[in-house]
């Protein structure tokens, strides 16, 4: 039963770990809008989804030091973009703060649509599990 349950969430799983981590990249392109040379950094969602269910088949290492584990943070790393910004700044900063609020808005109701599909899911196997 693990493993069906584990198959019947993994697309919701792997999609709310790339729209975090994308939260996450572009919070820390707003916290360093100041910093001279800082280049701002988002995710692409198709290229992480592409290489995270090429992953699912493989298996997957526990620990970094087992043969051929790569860690969970390379996962990323071939999905992880750099921004080009439209006016750049003197001191070689990509952060435009207007383009990265705007993202992160965006991505957080990106990320509250993805609850909302998991919260479905979930309610429909409750209802299952129930027999209504």
């Amino acid at each position: 039963m693990k493993s069906t349950l584990d198959s019947y969430f993994a697309i919701n799983a792997m999609a709310l770990q790339a729209k975090n981590k994308r939260l996450e990249l572009i919070s820390e392109n707003i916290a360093n809008v100041s910093t001279p040379g800082y280049k701002a950094r988002d995710l692409d969602f198709n290229a992480f989804m592409k290489e995270a269910v090429g992953r699912t088949s493989a298996p997957e290492a526990t620990n970094v030091k087992h043969i051929g584990a790569s860690g969970t943070s390379a996962r990323f790393d071939n999905a992880i973009t750099y921004h080009v910004p439209l006016s750049p700044s003197l001191d070689n900063n990509t952060v435009e703060i207007g383009v990265e609020q705007a993202k992160f808005g965006k991505a957080a109701a990106d990320y509250q649509a993805a609850m909302g599909f998991l919260e479905n899911r979930i309610s429909g196997i409750r209802k299952a599990l129930r027999g209504e």
